[in-house]
């Protein structure tokens, strides 16, 4: 839970059954930005919403989590990750994709989520992710 905000009061207890599985994916995929799957959009929480929208210029918001605080939180609509991601991968980032496996909540209250796959410079290959220009 290191990539949460240390200024931040944290029960751990208290977080969402989403933000929870979120937080497990992210400690497994440190070394990434996590783009998590939730419904038409992939988000982004914590320092890596606060990074991104930096660094695409995306507007900063919060989502309720189950702490007093709101996590920060940004997002970008499904069908336009691709451009999204290769910019990022551009600037030295890697990108974790977690999909939703399903649509309904398991039996602890979460849509099955998992990381799929790891876009990196070196695996950036479809043709709608590479600049032709710079190719």
């Amino acid at each position: 839970m290191e990539n949460v905000q240390k200024t931040a009061i944290i029960d751990e207890k208290k977080f969402s059954p989403m933000m929870r599985h979120y937080l497990a994916m992210k400690e497994k995929y440190k070394d990434c930005v996590l783009f998590y799957r939730l419904g038409d959009f992939y988000e982004m929480f914590y320092d890596d919403a606060i990074k991104v929208s930096n660094l695409l210029d995306l507007t900063l918001t919060g989502k309720s989590c189950g702490q007093e605080e709101r996590a920060p939180m940004c997002g970008i609509p499904f069908h336009s990750a691709d451009q999204y991601v290769a910019k990022l991968v551009s600037l030295g980032e890697r990108v974790a994709i977690c999909e939703q496996l399903s649509d309904k909540a398991n039996e602890n209250g979460v849509v099955d989520r998992e990381v799929v796959k790891i876009v990196t410079a070196g695996t950036l290959t479809e043709d709608n992710q590479i600049d032709e220009k710079t190719n």
